[in-house]
């Protein structure tokens, strides 16, 4: 796709009523939100857990992406389950449209478990971690 294509795109984005829309084609993958949707900058709300028996939150994709537990395939990943960290610490990156977005803490908490896998898609809401504040 041409960028005269994407800036075509994007203006009859902002003229529609959508609030979302996702576009792909081969190679290619496009993603806009409107403003006042979640953004990579938003710390991520937590949400409750799917499991009733499980104790803790679920902290969840912010956008629409790639889940990764590391900043790169040979390097540890950034959290483990037991692994106590502190509001801010990055817990992961989203990547979306080549752009890397990390993921905060949302509290002084542990890291209960990592519930996405490495090189995932996700989408805006997708738990990705269960947490146990501290």
């Amino acid at each position: 796709m041409e960028l005269q294509e994407v800036y075509g795109l994007m203006d009859r984005f902002a003229a529609s009523g959508l609030t979302a829309l996702e576009w792909a084609w081969g190679e290619e993958r496009i993603s806009l939100r409107r403003e006042g949707t979640a953004s990579p900058a938003a710390a991520p709300a937590p949400v409750p857990a799917a499991r009733a028996e499980e104790e803790g939150e679920a902290v969840a994709s912010p956008l629409v992406g790639v889940f990764y537990a590391a900043s790169a395939p040979e390097e540890p990943p950034y959290v483990t389950p037991g692994a106590r960290v502190k509001k801010g610490d990055t817990l992961c990156l989203i990547e979306a449209m080549k752009m890397m977005s990390e993921v905060p803490a949302p509290a002084d908490c542990v890291v209960e478990e990592v519930l996405a896998k490495d090189g995932e898609a996700v989408g805006v809401g997708t738990p990705l971690f269960r947490i146990r504040r501290v």
